[in-house]
């Protein structure tokens, strides 16, 4: 089973984290499930940007951004050629290496 690391982020793993990962899951439905209250402001619709992630490793083992989340990477605050919204990002049969931005576009997080 594939793992992900989630690399430290001040608010929300501030040690960071490995997680074991289903292969055919979402980068975010797995840190939810661990723990990672990563930001989802659209309920993982990829209708915003607040779960954008940067994959440090195991970038090439994703599947290919389609046009719908190439555009709204483009709104992201510190977009980076490794980066993917989470919620579109599915977990291959590589571990995953994985750094949660530390801001967002959300003036107002929902905290879901």
């Amino acid at each position: 089973m594939p793992q992900i690391i989630f690399l430290p982020h001040e608010e929300l793993c501030p040690d960071g984290k490995v997680v074991e990962a289903e292969a055919g899951v979402t980068v975010c439905d797995a840190a939810l499930a661990n723990g990672i209250e990563i930001e989802h402001a659209c309920e993982k619709s990829c209708a915003c940007t607040t779960c954008h992630v940067i994959v440090r490793e195991g970038f090439e083992s994703l599947d290919e951004s389609d046009e719908l989340e190439d555009d709204m990477l483009d709104k992201a605050w510190g977009l980076e050629p490794e980066s993917r919204l989470s919620c579109q990002a599915v977990v291959g049969g590589e571990d995953l290496v994985v750094e949660i931005p530390r801001y967002t576009i959300n003036q107002v997080s929902e905290r879901h």
